[in-house]
């Protein structure tokens, strides 16, 4: 069923997205949306009931690949105060789809479902020794290299305050303890050059990874209020001195789980 933004419009799909994001989960209006990244899957659980799920190859825009460590779901929950939440296991990331829209498309979606706020969440490497694996950071702002947008034409978004200052606040009253840094998405998947990361961390970058700020463009364009959490899950090629892989990434995440999961529903319950 995937069909892609050149068939109709972005926003069209997105909207025919949502509708049948409601017929099949019966839930007319969703108010909150995940995007779970590597490490970050338990945090569903802990959030609310689950109301529903939906394989999302069976939605109109998703394909059915995924890579190790994301789910393919797209699932409804019902936080105690009667608010629904989406998450989207669902990432498409670039390196897989190559197109910018298809990136953005379970975001868009969201919007389109109701979703007025926006958790992305993600692994990533650190350019800083000091907050090594393990650490949860907050997005504070990104910096985009993939070369792409996910927007068309003169479609001119705002990026102050891209990842909101009021939602990071809510976050810091959870766990005062924080750290906040710069995101830099590349396109993957190969994992950085030692030399790439020396240029990021001298761009300002302190969180290096191949997800999130094409998002976090679209997010914005449509409307939404968005919080950005990285899990970092190794430090930056040439920091640690390590080889990285996959593996590792997964291995962190899995270590980390618990204890971010249970932070990661404690700043849901406060949106």
């Amino acid at each position: 069923m995937a069909r892609y933004a050149g068939v109709m419009s972005a926003h069209a799909l997105a909207a025919e997205a949502a509708a049948v994001l409601a017929d099949r989960t019966g839930i007319a209006h969703h108010d909150i949306a995940l995007v779970l990244g590597s490490g970050w899957g338990g945090a569903g659980e802990l959030i609310g009931e689950e109301v529903a799920s939906v394989p999302a190859a069976e939605v109109p825009g998703f394909d059915s690949h995924v890579v190790p460590g994301h789910s393919a779901l797209l699932r409804s929950l019902r936080l105690t105060d009667g608010r629904h939440v989406l998450v989207l296991g669902a990432r498409q990331h670039y390196y897989q789809v190559k197109d910018a829209g298809k990136v953005a498309h379970a975001v868009r979606m969201a919007a389109a479902a109701g979703c007025t706020q926006l958790v992305l969440t993600n692994g990533c490497g650190s350019t800083r020794p000091e907050v090594g694996p393990g650490s949860v950071v907050l997005i504070s702002d990104h910096i985009n290299f993939t070369g792409v947008t996910p927007l068309e034409g003169a479609t001119f978004v705002d990026l102050v305050d891209l990842y909101s200052s009021r939602l990071r606040a809510l976050a810091l009253e959870v766990d005062p303890t924080l750290p906040e840094g710069v995101y830099i998405q590349f396109t993957g998947p190969q994992y950085e050059t030692p030399a790439e990361v020396r240029m990021a961390a001298g761009w300002g970058a302190h969180l290096v990874g191949m997800s999130t700020a094409l998002e976090a463009i679209a997010a914005r364009a449509a409307g939404m209020e968005i919080l950005g959490l990285s899990l970092v899950t190794n430090l930056g090629a040439g920091i640690g001195g390590e080889h990285l892989n996959h593996q590792e990434v997964l291995d962190a995440g899995r270590e980390a789980g618990p204890r971010i999961s249970r932070l990661l529903a404690d700043v849901v319950g406060k949106m």
